[in-house]
């Protein structure tokens, strides 16, 4: 028995060594007597306690969620709160911002006008998002294609078939296809369980310290192994994920302003269009969009009101642009007055000798060089 409590009480305290060191109220030194002193009879008395689980210690690491899911260490996994200091949204910096929307998911920029995100089932509306605009993108670049490439008997007077061009018979049928085969899947995934398969697994560490939904939008479909091309940790699939979400919203726009300009002028969004139809339009924008961001920079956008100021070496690159103007200005300025002194000389001379009829034939042919050009 005495062995076994020695032994107990040899394992706590190694097991102590490792925990953070707390305050210790000081105790008075026992006198030097003959008696057992006072501490070795605590020692004696706690080794004969019952041993009881230890309280859990409060670390620099942050409490893990209830929910069952392998340990996690904060640096290995997405945190919430990134915009919790924030009072503004990001992305409408004179809105407040929601209390959902506090960057712990790709795409949250606290873009909610309508707090729907406060109403309605969060991870449901982010699985609509992703489903609207993986869709979006394929059909942003299956528009113009078919305006370009299909034969004109499948097409509504140039147009893509749609609600709004309207569809002929063959069309109705494709896409009434195609939309009871969205449907299906629809129905088969909407309440899928994505936490078994191995991206779900990888998701349900990355978002430990979230929730316990893991990612919406994982169907674990992955076969060129691109989810990785940003970095194979939780920093390079969100990044993934927000590019995806990125350019699916602008595609979801795109879209919208197709079915719109094509419902609107009833001709198709292809027709003379600088994106489709090569001129120099659209190389002039980005030529001229470059030489913009080269001088001016939009500010903080979680800052109101935005500003457009300077970059770092703009306004010194503004002034330099508008002294070669100047220069440039200058120099045709003089040349044209010096050219306009020396054509009135020569005309001058002219004159006097045509009162004599002795013009020299190089000052007529001086004369004549001058006014071709002018």
């Amino acid at each position: 028995m005495k062995f076994s409590a020695i032994l107990i009480a040899s394992l706590a305290a190694s097991t102590q060594a490792f925990a953070p060191s707390r305050p210790v109220a000081a105790k008075p030194l026992a006198a030097a007597t003959l008696e057992a002193p006072a501490a070795e009879e605590e020692a004696k008395a706690e080794a004969e306690a019952p041993v009881t689980a230890a309280e859990p210690v409060a670390t620099d690491m942050a409490v893990e969620k209830d929910w069952p899911v392998d340990i996690v260490k904060d640096s290995d996994r997405v945190m919430p709160g990134r915009y919790n200091d924030k009072m503004n949204s990001i992305a409408i910096p004179f809105l407040p911002r929601p209390t959902a929307l506090d960057g712990s998911h790709a795409g949250d920029y606290g873009f909610d006008p309508l707090g729907l995100s406060e109403k309605l089932d969060f991870y449901a509306m982010q699985e609509s998002e992703v489903r609207h605009a993986r869709l979006a993108m394929l059909a942003a670049v299956g528009w113009p294609m078919s305006e370009l490439l299909a034969p004109s008997w499948m097409l509504q007077h140039g147009c893509a078939p749609s609600v709004l061009n309207g569809v002929n018979p063959l069309s109705f049928l494709a896409i009434a296809g195609f939309l009871g085969a969205a449907g299906f899947f629809e129905y088969k995934t909407s309440l899928r369980q994505s936490l078994s398969t191995p991206m779900g697994k990888l998701h349900e560490k990355d978002m430990s310290a979230v929730w316990k939904y893991g990612v919406a939008g994982d169907y674990n479909f992955d076969p060129l192994n691109l989810y990785s091309s940003c970095g194979d940790d939780f920093k390079g699939r969100k990044g993934l994920r927000d590019v995806e979400l990125s350019h699916g919203r602008v595609a979801m726009l795109g879209i919208t302003y197709f079915a719109a300009w094509e419902a609107l002028t009833g001709h198709p969004i292809v027709e003379n269009n600088m994106l489709f139809h090569p001129n120099a339009v659209f190389p002039l924008l980005v030529a001229g969009y470059t030489a913009w961001s080269q001088i001016y920079e939009v500010g903080p956008l979680n800052e109101y009101p935005i500003e457009i100021k300077y970059t770092n070496e703009g306004e010194m690159k503004l002034k330099r642009v508008q002294k070669g103007i100047q220069d440039t200005m200058d120099q045709i300025t003089e040349a044209t007055t010096k050219s306009k002194s020396q054509m009135d000389e020569l005309d001058e001379k002219f004159g006097i000798y045509e009162k004599a009829g002795t013009a020299p034939k190089k000052i007529e042919d001086a004369l004549r060089s001058t006014y071709k050009y002018w």
